[in-house]
């Protein structure tokens, strides 16, 4: 017999997750941006099932994305969600995006590795997703794939995703961590 949860926190944060990514495009994917954070809390459900990491999960770019803010989601979500959600958010960089890109996300992995494991969950839960989509576009397209990003080089998204995996190293235990680590080898391998 299944045992009954109490998942009104998480039903919440995907329906608020549906409408703030609402007519929003995957980059360069044809589908609704909103598959993503479904894919990110999948993930982050096979290490937890604390019901504030998995809406965490489902709303990880929704402060970085969209209109919303910290404050919005910590009214609507309490105060530990938002902060994970912020945890996950590129902070703002005055310039222009291909031009702050390094720093953005060099800040965002200095951050990452002094985090406490729960963030690095939810960031896992979000790293992941993304690195499974680019594995299986590079597959599928090679080295065409660069251009769809703001940064086109691809030793700097190598540097990237292997600093990644370093500062996620904690969650080593974990098969989203195991599976992580295969793809960047996989895709980043002959790049240096």
């Amino acid at each position: 017999m299944e045992q009954n949860i109490d998942t009104s926190l998480l039903d919440r944060a995907i329906v608020f997750a549906v409408n703030a990514h609402k007519g929003v495009e995957r980059k360069g994917k044809g589908f609704p941006y909103i598959v993503h954070p479904l894919e990110a809390v999948s993930i982050v459900a096979t290490m937890s099932s604390d019901q504030e990491l998995l809406a965490a999960a489902v709303l990880h770019d929704v402060i970085e994305d969209t209109p919303t803010t910290f404050e919005d989601l910590k009214q609507e979500f309490g105060e530990r969600v938002a902060r994970l959600v912020e945890a996950e958010s590129d902070k703002v960089v005055k310039g222009p995006d291909a031009e702050t890109w390094h720093q953005r996300k060099l800040d965002s992995l200095n951050r990452l590795r002094s985090a406490d494991r729960d963030v690095k969950i939810v960031t896992i839960g979000d790293k992941l997703s993304n690195m499974r989509a680019i594995a299986r576009d590079y597959q599928a397209v090679g080295d065409e794939l660069w251009k769809r990003f703001t940064i086109s080089n691809p030793a700097e998204h190598a540097w990237r995703y292997r600093a990644l995996a370093e500062a996620l190293s904690d969650l080593a235990d974990t098969e989203a961590y195991k599976e992580f680590c295969m793809l960047v080898d996989k895709t980043f391998g002959n790049i240096s």
